[in-house]
């Protein structure tokens, strides 16, 4: 007689147990930690690196293009240049940087001290303040006034040593950056050869080739802008040292590396870096911050007439309405970030725009 096979049916319900315990810990992981700023402090090395590919492949392109020098002979001066630039910036200029902030901070007591006095002095000249009581009420309270500006202003100088020396994590990623950086380089053909292989897989052949087109239009506005404002402002804050230098500014460095930094907000930048070294310097000597607000203003005309045109030819094509506008609405939301790439995103937007309406009139025969 044979033997009865008995065959046990596991219960359709035990299926459903490795989903549920990747359910609940997915949820744990959500849930009961910051999930955005993990997988952000994860992938914050390979953003580092996209950005700084991106910022170098034009460079490489020309290096390959012009010098016709093989990609890896181009990689290895690129990163050499990089590298000493790293290391000028982490060794010099950061120390100055933080030595002439801390020197700030520490004379601020004695230049809030010097400025209260002058103006009790220019306020007891006005008879007129006096006649009205304005006086008395502004010596009452000019300590107050004082003792609150000089609180800001020390608070704000605290947070800006600290976020300048605790910058462990930041430089370890933006380290990495750089190394993965040069690995997207050496093998960025490869890798959009992939991701046009997984679009063309995904997406119909037109879709396609309508996207690749768009993104090249695309990649040229952001980058044309991009790399030659950043390279306009170089120039400029350079220039802005050696004249600080010549004029006898204290603390040049400093104030020459805001002005270079916010010139790269159009229109708005040039004020907002003004400010901080005519305060600084009125301080001290009102005459030089006269010559400092001069020189300022006539090294951003220079830049806005002869060499920003020179650097970045038309730009995006905005009108100043809608700079202006991209500005306010990009600070608005995202703060300094904002404001420095609101305009080659706004002509982003532009391109993409543009595009869609043509298309739509075209297919209207609308022609205006």
């Amino acid at each position: 007689m044979d033997e009865e096979v008995i065959i046990i049916k596991k219960p359709k319900y035990l299926n459903l147990i490795p989903i549920l315990l990747i359910a609940f810990v997915l949820f744990k992981t959500v849930y009961t930690t910051n999930f955005l700023d993990i997988f952000l402090k994860l992938i914050s090395p390979f953003i580092w690196a996209l950005a700084i590919a991106y910022l170098l492949n034009p460079l490489m392109m020309v290096m390959e293009k012009k010098l016709k020098l093989r990609r890896l002979i181009c990689l290895i001066i690129i990163y050499i240049f990089l590298i000493g630039l790293i290391i000028l910036f982490i060794t010099i200029i950061t120390p100055r940087i933080v030595e002439n902030i801390k020197h700030i901070n520490n004379s601020f007591p004695e230049y809030l001290e010097t400025a209260e006095e002058w103006l009790i002095l220019q306020s007891s000249n006005l008879e007129f303040l006096q006649k009205y009581g304005v006086y008395d009420y502004f010596e009452e309270n000019l300590n107050s006034i004082i003792d609150t500006f000089g609180g800001n202003i020390s608070v704000t100088l605290s947070r800006t040593i600290s976020r300048l020396i605790n910058i462990t994590s930041a430089l370890l990623n933006f380290v990495l950056g750089v190394v993965i950086s040069i690995y997207m380089l050496k093998d960025k053909e490869i890798f959009i050869k992939q991701i046009k292989k997984l679009l063309y897989a995904i997406f119909s052949v037109n879709k396609v080739d309508y996207m690749v087109s768009v993104l090249k239009e695309l990649n040229t506005v952001f980058s044309k802008y991009l790399i030659g404002k950043i390279i306009d402002s170089i120039i400029i804050g350079i220039l802005c040292f050696f004249g600080l230098l010549i004029i006898g500014v204290r603390y040049p460095l400093v104030l020459s590396s805001i002005v270079g930094i916010t010139n790269m907000i159009p229109y708005f930048g040039p004020f907002i870096g003004m400010i901080p070294a005519i305060i600084v310097t009125l301080f001290y000597s009102p005459i030089k911050a006269l010559w400092v607000g001069l020189f300022i203003l006539a090294l951003q005309q220079f830049d806005g007439l002869y060499l920003g045109p020179k650097i970045l030819g038309t730009q995006v094509g905005l009108k100043p309405l809608w700079v202006i506008s991209a500005i306010i609405i990009g600070g608005g939301l995202f703060g300094v970030v904002g404001m420095l790439l609101a305009i080659p995103v706004t002509g982003m937007i532009k391109t993409l725009l543009s595009k869609y309406i043509n298309s739509k009139l075209s297919n209207k025969n609308v022609n205006l």
